[in-house]
Formats: structure tokens, sequence, C-alpha cells
């Protein structure tokens, strides 16, 4: 669950880029969480009347040209062109230029489904017009490291080069791989987030064919709805966060503005089920247990936690469970935050927009509502937060699960901490 190699270096924040469904822009998405604003909509990328549900929270009014070249537009996908945009925002953010720093650089980046949305658009241009149809782009753009690769050759980048897969935690997963790799040394900056581009018919229709997604079609702002007692499943999203890491002295050194600091990173398995949680969310908890355990601290050390809250009727419900094996009886005053309800649940990126906002409400002391919880679960007996909190945690967890039962966390602190 954790590293063997000695940690000899902390591990600031000092940028933060993010696509999401409510805009381009971190603070755009910590104003849109604020107001407690939903992106939630009926779908309109494609025709949703196949399926049972017809809600989708999409990134509109995105153009790869406002950060790239017209080459680099051309030869990547939506999913890479997230990846990408979400480095640029991320590195102007910190106001770092790493074009001498290839070799000590790495690029760490989650997505459950890569370019599988592209592949699904070439395959109907090749069942329709043959293969002289199908863009050679596909051959470079189907897999899951395109985006890390593509990042990569971007900025120059020539250190560790790590994409993974693993579903909705793919994020923090990377996010927690980054930090591992500059607190032992291997590196001294990376660019670590998620990006997903998951609204196609068939990828769409694969979630809703198995009954995971909430059939709120009536009602989508309200759709989303992490531990509310009527949730129904999650809602699907798109976008990317790209957070840059770098050594805690090098951004000292630099006198950059450091958002905070990650501390520790558990990863386990449940080894039970593809769709649903081991029930008590035994593994969950390790996980938790294992990210505290890292950052050299215990439990009730924790003061604010980021939950995974997908909406779906038995994470959340398991989520508890973990969260109280975890904390014992801190568990009910420990504040909970979750952020699904306003931007949906864009898979393997959702982990790294969580962790960014995670960062937000301990520097900007001020922790932002849960959206559309009208009635609460009675079995998620947590300390909500319903309304915008003033609070000043300082240190913080983040937590997501995903399918196949993959639970990772991180410890965040504060910079100040």
């Amino acid at each position: 669950m954790n590293g063997t190699a000695p940690k000899t270096h902390r591990v600031a924040v000092t940028g933060i880029g993010v696509l999401s469904p409510l805009g381009i822009g971190l603070e755009t998405l910590w104003a849109g969480v604020l107001a407690k604003r939903s992106a939630v909509r009926t779908i309109d990328r494609f025709d949703p009347a196949p399926f049972d549900s017809h809600v989708a929270a999409q990134l509109d009014g995105f153009d790869p040209a406002d950060f790239l070249a017209p080459k680099r537009v051309r030869w990547t996908d939506r999913y890479a062109q997230f990846a990408l945009a979400s480095a640029h925002l991320a590195l102007a953010d910190a106001k770092l230029d790493l074009s001498e720093r290839g070799d000590d650089s790495g690029v760490y980046i989650g997505s459950a489904l890569g370019g599988l949305s592209y592949a699904e658009e070439q395959h109907d241009r090749f069942l329709a017009n043959g293969i002289r149809a199908v863009r050679p782009l596909l051959a470079i753009a189907v897999f899951g490291g395109a985006g890390t690769t593509q990042v990569a050759i971007e900025f120059g980048l020539r250190g560790p080069n790590v994409a993974n897969a693993n579903s909705c935690a793919a994020g923090t997963v990377a996010i927690g791989e980054a930090f591992r790799a500059i607190a032992r040394g291997e590196v001294r900056v990376a660019l670590a987030g998620g990006a997903e581009a998951p609204l196609s018919p068939l990828v769409f229709g694969s979630f809703a064919i198995i009954r995971a997604m909430s059939t709120r079609n009536d009602d989508p702002a309200h759709a989303s709805r992490p531990f509310d007692r009527d949730r129904d499943g999650f809602v699907m999203a798109e976008g990317s966060a790209v957070l840059v890491l770098e050594r805690y002295e090098d951004a000292l050194a630099r006198d950059a503005r450091i958002y905070g600091e990650v501390a520790g990173f558990g990863l386990t398995a449940d080894a039970h089920h593809m769709t649903a949680p081991l029930p008590e969310g035994k593994s969950s908890s390790r996980a938790m247990c294992a990210a505290i355990a890292e950052a050299g601290l215990v439990p009730d050390e924790i003061e604010l936690i980021d939950a995974h809250g997908s909406s779906s009727p038995l994470n959340d419900a398991t989520e508890t469970r973990a969260i109280h094996s975890t904390f014992g009886a801190a568990a009910t005053r420990i504040p909970v935050m979750a952020s699904k309800g306003n931007h949906g649940h864009a898979l393997g990126a959702s982990g790294a927009w969580e962790a960014a906002l995670t960062l937000l409400a301990m520097e900007r002391r001020t922790l932002p509502p849960l959206a559309n919880i009208e009635n609460v679960e009675p079995a998620c007996d947590l300390d909500l937060v319903l309304e915008t909190r003033s609070c000043s945690p300082r240190i913080a967890l983040s937590n997501s699960t995903g399918f196949g039962g993959i639970n990772a966390a991180l410890v965040l602190r504060a910079a100040d901490a």
C-alpha cells in the first residue's frame, strides 16, 4: 500500500490547470462549486434516446486552438487535447518554464478510457467508407498513454512518462505516483492529473446498459446528488485537471505560490467485484489509512475529507462505512466535501478536480457545499457540508474509488501547516 524507498523531499503543488463542465480554468470551477451551480443537462453531443439515461455534464466552448499550435491540434484527439490544455494552464499558473529541465521532469496522467471515444468515431467511418476514411491519427490516439506522451512532446519532458487506466481513481493514482517519484528524488517536477473524454454513443451507452447512471432525465440539474436519499446513479462528465508538483525546496527557492503539499498516498484493491464495492468498505479504509500513515499522521489529525461521492446507491453508503472504519468516533465530526453534484463524474479526471478543490478549500479557509441534497441518506451519517462553511483545516484527505474495486487516497496539507 505504501512505497518502501526512503522519502527525502517534501512535495509542493504550485500550479493547477482545469477544464471542467463548469468552464475553463480553476477559478471557474471554484466559483461554480461555491454557487452550487450544476453543469448537468440533457446531452446534445449525440441522440441519447436509445438509452435510459439522457443527461451528462458536457464541456462546451472548448477550442484546442486556444492552447495548441495547428499541427498539434490536427494530430490529437479530444482526450489528449484536454490533457495538453490543462498542462498549459497548470504551467502558466505555476509560472514555470520547463524548457531546460526536461530530464528532471515527469508526466503522470490517468484516464479510465483514454482515446476510446475517438476510436468509436473512426470505427463508424471505417464501417461507412472503408479503411481509407480512417484518419492516420487513430493508431497514435487510441491508447491510454496518448495524453502523457503528447504532453511530454509538447514540453520536452524526458523523465518518467506514466499513464494509468485505474478507472475512476486514475487521476488520484497519477497524483500519488508523481508525489512518490518526487519524494524519492527520481524527478524534481511532475505534471500529474487526469483527463477524460467519454461522451460518445457507444461509450456512454455501455454505462447505461449496466444501469450505473442517473435516469433523472426530467430534471438534469439535480440528477447528480451525492449522499442524497434519492440518488439513482452517477452522471457522466468530461474534462481534465493537471497539477504541477515540485520539490518543496525548489518552490521556495523560486518564490512560487504554493497551494499546498501532497503528503501521503494509499492504493488498494477490493478484489471483489467489477462494479460493486466491497460492502463494508474495508479496502477503501485501508487506502485511507495507508495515505495517512505515509504522511506520518494518525487519523485523528485529519481535519477535512473530500469524498468520492459518486451519487451511486452502493458507493455513497459504502464510502460512509469506510470513513467510519477509518476515523471511528471522529467520523461524524470531520467536515466532508463532495463536488460531483456540480460537475458530474468525469471518471479518471474527477480525482484531480477534487484534489484541486481540496487544496483551494484549505488555502481559502472556505468549504464549498454539496449540491442537490434534499434528503440526506440516513446511512450516510457524516458531517456533510450542506452550506458554504468558513473553516481552517490544515490537513485533508481526498478519496477516490473506481470500477474493478480500485481505491486511492491522498493526504494533502495546507501550505503553512
